[in-house]
């Protein structure tokens, strides 16, 4: 037993109260067991009891032991005057205090344990992964709102940091974003750090040269320094030198990795590929707030990398032909992590709802993402029908389910409560 489970015991109520008793074999009736309060003092607010023929209106507190109530020193709290209950799991010992104690060791089914144990020693992709095709699917559906709307926030949060870094520069923000997503797992954050070290106002200023943006870039990036035999790097390299001297370009310390990865997600292509997603850049940010058809942003995202790279993945070693353009996956995976993001921060910041509204369409209309996790929730029955239901599916998994933080999701709270309530007999015993 934990404090956790014992919370969730009572605010739910699932123990026998048929003829309950205090310890002093006092009748109590439990008319409401209070509000569940996260903030500091007693752990369920407002309660409301009648122990023998007096209503009792207050707070609850609930521990594990009675002793617990010393141990937290409640007594010289005086958040915790106005207790009226003290619910434990073992009462071990009699502390004379003035409101009545109850104890719910024996009047909990042992179902419900077993059903928490269960989850709690279960070692599989998710907790509830043998019973979650037993929960209702309105259950499931509503969840997911809710895990979304957690994603979104959660997100939201990054944002806030990357404004305070940016003097509330919602265009670097969007920039910064934009390159950490081009960079992928591997080079994201060597992305980001390129960005950061190049301010968009400057790339802006070479709108008419993809090359110009590209020299820049590679330079910044640290990927112009070998002595190359082809002559666009070289020429990359000249040019890179007089922008980086022109407006006092300062490269960052990063590492851009290559191993691991497809020859298309090689950092290149990418940094190529950046570039002229910067040739639209200013369309782009302003759609991203005026557009209302998703269809406006995708075409914006539909660019390729300089011709230079259709021979090429590297600099120097021919390869097949091949136009290297944003294919359909990438397009979508930068607008479910780059574009909604920062369409439904700036909506929560600004307190705009019809963006924050139109961020979740968005991701409605998008197809579901697919990958390890959201491929194992399908094979145990669960809809991943578009990106709504895909981040959601990532928020449960990464927030809810590697924590095995059960009790507080809607999901594993149904399985629990699967079937207890039949376990109670008419003579008050489970």
């Amino acid at each position: 037993m934990n404090e956790k489970l014992l919370q969730y015991i009572w605010q739910y109520q699932l123990f026998n109260k048929q003829h309950l008793q205090t310890i002093d074999e006092l009748p109590l009736s439990i008319i409401h067991p209070g509000y569940s309060n996260s903030n500091q003092g007693p752990d369920f607010l407002n309660g409301k009891i009648k122990i023998a023929e007096t209503m009792w209106v207050g707070n609850i507190e609930l521990h594990i032991y009675t002793t617990d109530w010393n141990l937290h020193k409640h007594s010289d709290d005086s958040n915790y005057n106005n207790v009226i209950l003290h619910v434990v799991w073992d009462h071990d010992k009699d502390l004379h205090l003035p409101f009545p104690t109850i104890e719910l060791k024996s009047l909990v089914p042992k179902l419900l344990l077993d059903k928490y144990n269960g989850l709690m020693n279960q070692h599989s992709f998710i907790p509830c992964e043998n019973n979650i095709s037993d929960v209702n699917q309105i259950v499931i559906a509503k969840f997911k709102e809710r895990l979304l709307i957690e994603r979104l926030q959660s997100k939201s949060i990054l944002v806030e940091a990357l404004l305070v870094s940016s003097k509330s520069n919602w265009k670097e923000v969007c920039w910064w974003m934009l390159a950490n997503n081009m960079g992928g797992k591997v080079n994201g954050e060597a992305f980001q750090q390129i960005a950061q070290h190049t301010p968009i106002n400057i790339l802006l200023k070479h709108t008419h040269s993809l090359f110009q943006i590209e020299a820049i870039l590679m330079g910044q990036g640290g990927l112009l320094i070998p002595n190359y035999t082809d002559q666009y790097p070289q020429a990359l390299r000249k040019e890179y030198r007089f922008f980086q001297k022109k407006y006092s370009l300062i490269p960052p310390k990063v590492s851009i990795h290559f191993l691991r990865m497809r020859p298309p997600n090689f950092p290149t292509i990418r940094l190529s590929q950046l570039a002229a997603l910067v040739k639209s850049f200013s369309i782009l940010i302003s759609s991203i707030v005026e557009a209302d058809d998703l269809s406006v942003i995708k075409s914006l995202l539909n660019i390729e990398a300089d011709k230079y790279w259709a021979t090429h993945y590297v600099f120097d070693e021919l390869s097949k032909y091949k136009l290297k353009r944003l294919g359909t996956q990438t397009i979508d995976s930068i607008i479910i992590n780059t574009i909604v993001f920062l369409l439904y921060s700036y909506g929560y910041y600004n307190n705009i709802e019809h963006l924050q509204t139109k961020a979740i369409r968005w991701l409605e209309e998008i197809s579901a993402e697919k990958n390890n996790i959201c491929n194992a929730f399908e094979q145990l029955g669960i809809d991943n029908n578009s990106a709504f239901d895909s981040q959601a599916l990532l928020q449960l998994k990464s927030k809810y389910c590697d924590d095995k933080r059960c009790l507080d999701c809607a999901i594993g709270i149904s399985v629990i409560k699967q079937n207890n309530s039949t376990n109670i007999t008419t003579n008050g015993k489970w």
